[in-house]
């Protein structure tokens, strides 16, 4: 994937290899997500935040990564780390210890955190621009906040999967947390946002991520 001068390798995980930087990308991991639901008394399994790290933990050895950069939303609330269980603590601090972490601020976790790493509201470098929130007429900007997804309609089937979306001024990362939803690109919270003749879409795929003509996509 080419944007604004780089190449990225987009994983079917919903992570962005730079591999000229040896550096891993990822949105919105929502870490204790299913745990804050269940202080609220809502009685869902608090197993989430063990499947995200085993998906990160595959990713970083996979590409070898010496960087790890979260576009903020690492923790579905500010004090979501206390929350973290000793176990699932154990592996984010050797992950943590292993590599260097860039953590940039999101909504649901705007605070400083004392998990480790290098906390920053945002962060540029090489010419590009990394933040959490998606900003209008900001070139070179790769963020998250809206959990992108694609439906496609081909040969009379229709098919809904977490995407990429970028026009080679702006990108937004698929969620990649386990417990995230997410929202079509053809809904408001994207309208404005993208230059439509030069949009590029990816859908994440099994094992693979796929590229979708734009004149594919539809609502829903």
């Amino acid at each position: 994937m080419r944007f604004a001068g780089h190449n990225f390798e987009p994983l079917p995980t919903g992570a962005l290899y730079w591999r000229a930087r040896q550096t891993l990308l990822v949105a919105d991991l929502h870490f204790e997500k299913m745990a804050s639901f269940a202080r609220r008394g809502q009685m869902l399994p608090p197993y989430d935040t063990a499947m995200t790290l085993a998906r990160l933990e595959t990713d970083l050895r996979r590409t070898g990564a010496k960087t790890l950069i979260s576009l903020g939303d690492s923790f579905h609330r500010p004090d979501a780390s206390s929350l973290l269980t000793n176990a699932d603590r154990m592996r984010l601090d050797a992950m943590i210890g292993a590599i260097n972490c860039i953590w940039l601020a999101g909504n649901h976790d705007p605070l400083v955190h004392a998990i480790g790493g290098t906390c920053l509201a945002d962060f540029e470098l090489d010419g590009l621009s990394f933040a959490h929130e998606p900003r209008k007429g900001k070139t070179g900007l790769i963020s998250g906040h809206l959990h992108p997804a694609a439906r496609v309609l081909m040969a009379g089937r229709s098919t809904r999967k977490s995407c990429f979306v970028h026009d080679n001024r702006l990108m937004i990362l698929p969620a990649y947390g386990a417990s995230t939803g997410a929202i079509n690109i053809l809904s408001p919270p994207f309208a404005g946002l993208f230059h439509w003749p030069s949009l590029e879409v990816a859908m994440l795929g099994r094992d693979r991520v796929y590229p979708v003509p734009v004149k594919r996509l539809i609502q829903g």
